[in-house]
């Protein structure tokens, strides 16, 4: 994690607290962090869960990884050590969200394991939940609308994950998505059926 440079700073605590936000939103903030390949789905599905639910009454919200390179992270590259910056920002917004109480959905190539494992640290226990959103690399590129793939292997995108640099895939994840044939229905009812199991949305 990043160093601590800002000194003579105190933690300040409030009236109001997570226990209190949940119970006015009736659900509980976590925080659901996809993981897998360009084009393996992510984003879609991220999308689609946060309609679903959304439509359902709960406050949901998704952090996309090219949208946060917008504005957080406009100042990261795509070297080894950016990308783990842009990890360790994105964990600890997706704490404050969780502490507010929101469902949150991270959607996030994040390819190495170190910095999804240390987000997950900073995290109460029960407040991550990892998704690999499983793809091959042949599926990957068959739905590549971008030309991403196609300019990485000519050489013209550097350092593009599963192509010149390397994706670690979770371990042990909570949730697997097979999204080699699954719709993205299956995948967002697979998601939430996981969420109703494990008491994160609460009485609706």
């Amino acid at each position: 994690m990043a160093e601590q440079k800002s000194m003579n700073i105190t933690w300040h605590e409030r009236q109001v607290d997570r226990a209190d936000r949940e119970r006015l939103l009736k659900q509980r903030g976590v925080t659901i962090w996809l993981t897998g390949l360009s084009g393996s789905g992510k984003s879609t599905v991220a999308v689609a869960t946060e309609h679903v639910l959304a439509e359902r009454g709960r406050l949901v919200y998704v952090l996309d990884g090219d949208n946060v390179r917008h504005g957080l992270n406009t100042n990261l590259g795509f070297s080894p050590e950016d990308r783990t910056e842009n990890i360790r920002r994105i964990g600890e917004v997706a704490k404050l969200f969780t502490d507010a109480g929101i469902i949150t959905l991270t959607s996030f190539i994040s390819p190495y394991r170190a910095d999804r494992d240390a987000v997950r640290e900073i995290m109460h226990p029960g407040d991550f939940i990892e998704v690999l959103v499983d793809a091959s690399l042949e599926t990957c590129e068959a739905r590549d609308v971008k030309g991403l793939y196609q300019k990485a292997r000519a050489g013209e995108i550097p350092e593009f994950t599963g192509i010149s640099a390397p994706y670690e895939a979770p371990e042990k994840p909570e949730v697997v998505l097979d999204t080699n044939e699954r719709s993205v229905e299956e995948s967002v009812s697979e998601l939430i059926g996981y969420l109703e199991e494990k008491g994160y949305l609460g009485k609706p």
